[in-house]
């Protein structure tokens, strides 16, 4: 039988400390921000409908991030056990200098647009955490104010080959003088991808009071107030501002750039210099042997090409070729630490983040930025706390297994040479002894058709993880 007694005074005194309130309305938002998508919740709330779906959004259906995304959950993680590891180091070397965690901030353009401190906030929460921002061409805070945001960190330049090659040069010649030691070579937007949300909010640079906007704005002030009482938002490195951003793609951007354009710059950039948006393995050895120190697996957060690669299911296959020869580097789809493990694990040097980045700016600025980053390393931290390793080096593709939820169709042939190449007797091996290994990276029922069953989420492994 429970025995009762009548409450005891002290005990409940020790019970009823309540905590202090938080008095600054942002802090305490962003105390309640546990994940990225925390962040974004937080971000869709205060940002109007244009420019956060410009954020948020992706290329036609918007297959090509879901997947990415997807991809991410779609793994398994194998911890060690009695390791011992009290501490974990998540810094290391990448392109030549050092960073404090395996990520830096992607580049991405309009950025003032979803909050008014724009890159100045993002380099500035960079240059604090010890890792690497990446301007824009396409930003709305100049090289030179981007470097007095982040005078001792790290910056690197992205770069769009323009029509006029002069404008593009002139880019990298203030980069560069300005003492950012990355340039990157973005490859992946000959034209701009059609993104329908976009084109739907009628969104423009600068954007257009509408009787739609109005409304939008009422339960939205602060936005609206920054806006109107901040200098005018435009392109702080390109003369032309106006239009939608399917207009200012197609009338800047130069669809015939070419292997000559990268060489150009290469010999005109002092620093290191990678290629973004690459997607093939294929490519990924072409430019292994055209001098360049690193590419970045991108499908530019499926802003383009819909239904383009997955960058994730596409790493471990371009480490095997490359990785040797120069840095390999992974952005779409990241939303949390255990992401970036991942993406280490399976032979990232390093991971960049964009959206992740732009929920903690519109959720609460330069103390957004922060969150977003503090929230990030806690996660890398523990993930490798909890998988039993000390530090990034140790990661390896033992440690993470990708899950098989999509799988390719048996391709047709397409010429003479590939007929007589299936047309050559096979060779039959004799079968292996009972309880020997057995390879199960090609199925010799995967020419079949499919069942029904086939088309749902499989619980099998990757072979690429192993």
């Amino acid at each position: 039988m429970v025995q009762r007694q009548f409450p005891n005074p002290k005990e409940l005194a020790e019970l009823m400390r309540f905590k202090a309130p938080t008095l600054n309305a942002k802090q305490r938002r962003l105390d309640k921000a546990l994940t990225i998508s925390d962040l974004r919740d937080i971000a869709k709330r205060r940002t109007p409908k244009a420019p956060f779906d410009y954020t948020e959004g992706a290329a036609e259906g918007e297959i090509s991030l879901a997947r990415a995304r997807q991809a991410f959950e779609d793994i398994e993680f194998h911890p060690a056990i009695l390791r011992n590891v009290p501490e974990v180091d998540l810094s290391r070397e990448v392109l030549g200098g050092p960073t404090a965690l395996p990520f830096g901030i992607a580049p991405t353009g309009f950025t003032r647009m979803m909050q008014t401190e724009g890159e100045t906030a993002g380099a500035g929460a960079a240059g604090a955490a010890g890792i690497p921002f990446t301007l824009s061409t396409m930003g709305t805070t100049s090289i030179e104010d981007v470097k007095a945001a982040n005078p001792t960190g790290r910056n690197w330049f992205q770069l769009y080959v323009m029509r006029d090659r002069e404008r593009s040069y002139e880019l990298v010649r203030r980069a560069a003088a300005a003492g950012f030691d990355t340039l990157f070579f973005t490859v992946d937007t000959p034209v701009a991808g059609a993104r329908l949300r976009d084109v739907r909010n009628g969104f423009s640079i600068p954007p257009q009071l509408t009787p739609a906007t109005v409304v939008n704005a009422i339960p939205r002030p602060e936005w609206w107030i920054n806006f109107l009482t901040t200098p005018k938002l435009e392109f702080a490195s390109l003369s032309s501002t106006g239009g939608t951003v399917g207009e200012l793609i197609d009338g800047m951007f130069d669809p015939t750039i070419s292997f000559d354009d990268l060489n150009v710059i290469r010999d005109m950039w002092p620093g290191k210099i990678v290629v973004k948006g690459v997607q093939t393995v294929q490519d990924a050895k072409i430019l292994a042997g055209r001098g360049v120190d690193g590419i970045v697996l991108s499908n530019h957060g499926g802003r383009q090409l819909d239904r383009a690669p997955i960058p994730f299911h596409l790493l471990p296959h371009v480490v095997r070729e490359v990785g040797a020869d120069m840095e390999v580097h992974l952005d779409t789809g990241i939303m949390s630490g255990a992401d970036i493990v991942a993406s280490v694990a399976l032979g990232a040097r390093f991971t960049l983040i964009g959206r992740a980045y732009l929920y903690g700016l519109m959720a609460g600025g330069r103390e957004g930025v922060d969150k977003a980053i503090s929230i990030l390393s806690t996660q890398i931290a523990r993930t490798m706390k909890l998988l039993e390793v000390s530090t990034l080096d140790e990661l390896g593709p033992q440690h993470v297994t990708q899950l098989s939820r999509f799988t390719a169709l048996p391709k047709p042939m397409t010429d003479a040479a590939e007929q007589a190449v299936e047309a050559k007797p096979k060779t039959v091996r004799a079968p292996r002894a009972a309880g020997s290994a057995v390879s199960v990276a090609k199925s010799t029922t995967s020419a079949k058709p499919k069942t029904a069953a086939a088309a749902k989420p499989a619980t099998g492994r990757s072979s690429v993880a192993k």
